[in-house]
């Protein structure tokens, strides 16, 4: 009895353990499956996400591209169509544009620019004076001129009828710095030849006019003195010739016929280019073949000192010119509504 039962708990334990191998083994497979099914369904939703993901990146590229495509064409488009330049290329023309005005004023005032002589040169009176010439030109205005313009200057002169006297010429000389600048006028009064010297800040100066802006091949025609007189002949009620504001000053280029020998200096040495081919002896011409202004000097040519000495560096020259600037166009401005206003004719009611 004891045996059978043994037998029998045995078969039941061997059947249970089977079958719950079995049981265990069903689960394992259920369990691998369902993670396998997990597995397969989340590496789908990757590959969706994914393809959802480069298909909206490769649409915002796109977008981004149109977008810059469009931008590139509008200012082009504006560009084209307005044709405004850049705000630092506008900056640098503006400078440049002022720089060369500022080197420009070396020919129009050049009265302004201090003595080029190192021994003569005091900074502080030259500043002084630079304010004492900006007074002056308040009071008269100095209009803009050459060697070769017909001036005519009318000054105070105790001794004259009316107190004033005036005085029409070619300006055949321009020089000195600062306050002691001049100009020379030349005309010929009753067959006589009459040079005046006027200092162009001398408080005794009224009033000066320009009757014709223009330029000669030279830089001083001195040589007037021993040409032609009718070459310096100009009529005292000679009316001004209009000079358009924006228009370069005009360049003369006469050549004046020198009467015959003697003169006053020996001219056929110098390398005028406003004078006709003289008519001298051979021997005289022999002597002329090199000019004084061609003279060879070797002792010269490497010497940077003397060069310095006898001209201004230009970058002072802009610097001495930005100090005056401002005022100077204010004259100007002044200077140019005062010429407007002379050359207004208000019209007359005719009944």
């Amino acid at each position: 009895m004891f045996m059978r039962g043994t037998c029998l708990q045995l078969l039941m334990r061997n059947i249970y353990q089977r079958t719950a191998g079995d049981a265990f083994k069903d689960k394992i497979r259920s369990l691998h499956f369902s993670y396998a099914k997990r597995e397969e369904a989340q590496f789908k939703t990757a590959l969706h996400t994914d393809a959802e993901t480069t298909a909206r990146a490769e649409e915002v590229q796109n977008s981004t591209e149109r977008e810059a495509d469009v931008g590139q064409a509008a200012s082009q488009k504006k560009t084209y169509t307005t044709d405004i330049p850049p705000q630092n290329v506008a900056e640098n023309e503006t400078e440049e544009t002022r720089q060369k005005s500022l080197r420009n004023y070396r020919f129009i005032y050049p009265e302004f620019l201090p003595d080029p002589d190192m021994e003569k040169r005091n900074r502080m009176r030259e500043k002084l004076e630079r304010a004492d010439m900006l007074k002056r030109r308040l009071q008269v205005a100095i209009p803009e001129f050459y060697v070769g313009s017909i001036m005519a200057i009318t000054v105070s002169d105790p001794h004259a009828p009316g107190k004033v006297s005036r005085f029409v010429g070619i300006c055949v000389q321009r020089g000195a710095p600062g306050l002691r600048t001049y100009c020379c006028l030349r005309n010929v009064v009753d067959n006589q030849g009459v040079e005046i010297m006027y200092q162009l800040y001398n408080p005794t100066i009224r009033k000066i006019e320009v009757l014709r802006l223009e330029k000669r091949l030279d830089d001083e025609l001195i040589y007037l003195r021993d040409a032609e007189p009718q070459y310096s002949t100009f009529p005292f009620d000679m009316e001004p010739e209009f000079h358009p504001e924006d228009e370069p000053v005009p360049i003369n280029p006469l050549k004046v016929k020198m009467r015959p020998l003697p003169w006053s200096q020996r001219w056929e040495r110098y390398d005028l280019k406003g004078v006709e081919p003289y008519t001298l002896p051979e021997e005289i011409l022999k002597k002329a073949r090199y000019p004084l202004s061609r003279v060879p000097q070797p002792h010269l040519r490497p010497d940077l000192m003397y060069q310095y000495r006898n001209t201004v560096p230009e970058e002072e020259q802009v610097e001495v010119f930005g100090e005056v600037e401002s005022e100077l166009k204010r004259l100007e401005v002044l200077q140019k509504k005062a010429k407007r206003k002379r050359a207004f004719v208000r019209p007359t009611k005719t009944v």
